[in-house]
């Protein structure tokens, strides 16, 4: 099949908006984030003229909105895998608190592994309905803020967890674990050994578990 054949049948078959943003997510890794996106191009590597783009995307910043999506995807289904490796326990109190702890593990792990992409996911967003919508979640329909929300709730229910510190309880761990993963992969702590990552990552969910 020749190269023009195959680039009318990817338009044809309504293909080209997830291609598109398969070549928006691979810039943003390859290039370290948002700011290696590039319209046109994802157009070239889609196989189209860049004029074909705007059909799904009106500008730029549209395309970079469709990749963190799903970046915040990944980032869901990291920390759902984290929750999904707890190890079964008699014990609810242990299995809530390991559960809890699993979220924030997910969230630095996706953070270190993908930097183009946790940069990318809080890239455009004006308001947390963005993190949290259902177009955020991973394979398990839920986001990112959902499983956190499910997670103290869980606190809740082994009684960890006074119901009267319950309200806004994730805009407190939230921002904490977003610290050190943003020092991790923008600030000074990137330059630290990757035992030592995880070292400091335990203790910050020690301290998280406690103080919650």
């Amino acid at each position: 099949m020749s190269d023009s054949s195959a680039k009318r049948n990817t338009y044809r078959h309504g293909a080209l908006r997830e291609a598109l943003v398969d070549a928006g997510v691979a810039m943003a890794r390859e290039g370290g984030g948002p700011q290696a996106i590039v319209l046109r191009e994802a157009a070239r590597r889609a196989g189209v003229a860049p004029n074909a783009a705007y059909t799904h995307f009106k500008d730029r910043e549209a395309l970079v909105q469709a990749v963190a999506r799903v970046a915040l995807a990944g980032l869901a289904t990291a920390m759902t895998a984290e929750q999904d490796a707890v190890p079964e326990s008699s014990d609810p109190a242990s299995r809530a608190r390991a559960r809890f702890r699993a979220v924030g593990a997910g969230y630095l792990r996706f953070a270190r592994a993908e930097p183009g992409l946790f940069r990318t996911a809080f890239a455009t967003q004006t308001d947390v309905s963005v993190v949290s919508e259902p177009a955020s979640a991973g394979p398990t329909g839920r986001s990112a803020i959902d499983l956190l929300a499910e997670a103290l709730d869980g606190l809740v229910e082994a009684g960890l967890l006074d119901p009267e510190r319950r309200p806004g309880a994730e805009f407190l761990a939230w921002p904490t674990v977003h610290g050190l993963a943003y020092l991790a992969v923008d600030g000074p702590l990137r330059f630290l050994e990757l035992d030592q990552l995880d070292q400091l990552t335990t203790k910050l969910l020690d301290m998280i578990d406690r103080g919650i």
